[in-house]
């Protein structure tokens, strides 16, 4: 009697065992076009990545695809401590951040999308309407004495890092720079201010609806030349789909979605359909540049 008590308690420890073991099991109900999954994103990339979902909840009507928008600080942030395993960045990772994702057992899958510029602007009224790399990099570095205050979006945007990579320093600690909280508070700055140079990511430029259209009508675009560029080192150019094309204008930078789930759900749908035919004729149509430039289709009469 004794061993068969024994025998019924081991085996209802190993049934509460195994049953626990099931319940840390997280059970996904996503597929490619179907259920929920969460994205974190540069806030700089809004814009076009609204389109991209508008579009593909439209075709995929049991998608619901949670975009989550913070500056790329906050958004890496939360990638890497796993709390979302989707992020759509304006840079890779680093070699640190890949390696602790391996030792996750999660090894990233990386794709670029979209080609974007950092655009310079200033005031409709104001004089300055070319620079160029040199320049701007002394100006961030404070080497060049300037009456002009320097404006971007947010102290840890994805503008704030390039700027920073750009002119190789850690930190701008100029009294004329200053850091604001979004790309149309830079945009709305600079058209107040005749004195004023702002950076801002050119996707705000293309489209912008109702809500600040008036005041990107307050400024302008500035020239940018490259004394580095050993085809064109003496000409200047304004961002657009075919400087980027051609690697005219100095100041772009590659949007990439990192995916890290490891399993094929509504994550890795929309990395494809960001990467489809369809996904990069939106990228074109908004004025950014598509990583890959989709083939014209050409219909002949008979």
């Amino acid at each position: 009697m004794k061993n068969s008590s024994q025998v019924l308690f081991s085996f209802l420890a190993s049934l509460l065992l195994f049953s626990g073991c099931s319940s840390g099991v997280k059970e996904h109900n996503d597929t490619f076009i179907t259920g929920k999954a969460q994205f974190v994103a540069d806030e700089s990339f809004s814009p076009i990545l609204d389109q991209e979902l508008y579009i593909f909840k439209a075709t995929n009507k049991e998608a619901d695809p949670q975009m989550i928008y913070k500056t790329e600080n906050e958004a890496l942030r939360l990638f890497l401590n796993d709390s979302i395993r989707v992020a759509i960045l304006a840079r890779n990772l680093k070699p640190d951040e890949l390696a602790l994702l391996r030792k996750r057992t999660l090894p990233p899958e990386i794709n670029c999308f979209a080609i974007d510029a950092v655009a310079l602007i200033v005031n409709k009224a104001s004089t300055d309407t070319l620079t160029s790399v040199a320049e701007i990099k002394k100006m961030l570095r404070g080497e060049v004495k300037t009456n002009k205050t320097i404006v971007f979006d947010n102290p840890n945007s994805s503008i704030t890092r390039y700027l920073k990579d750009l002119s190789g320093v850690d930190q701008f600690n100029q009294n004329n720079i200053y850091a604001l909280k979004s790309n149309v508070d830079v945009i709305k700055y600079v058209g107040e201010h005749p004195q004023a140079i702002g950076f801002i990511s050119y996707t705000w430029l293309l489209e912008p609806d109702k809500y600040y259209a008036a005041l990107v009508d307050k400024i302008k675009m500035v020239g940018v030349k490259d004394e580095s560029n050993k085809d064109d080192p003496k000409s200047y150019f304004t961002p657009s789909q075919n400087s980027l094309a051609m690697r005219q204008y100095p100041l772009q930078r590659s949007l990439y979605i990192i995916n890290s789930t490891g399993r094929r759900g509504l994550a890795t749908g929309f990395a494809t359909f960001l990467e489809s035919e369809r996904g990069q004729r939106i990228v074109l149509r908004s004025g950014l540049l598509p990583d890959s430039i989709p083939t014209r289709e050409v219909s002949f009469g008979k």
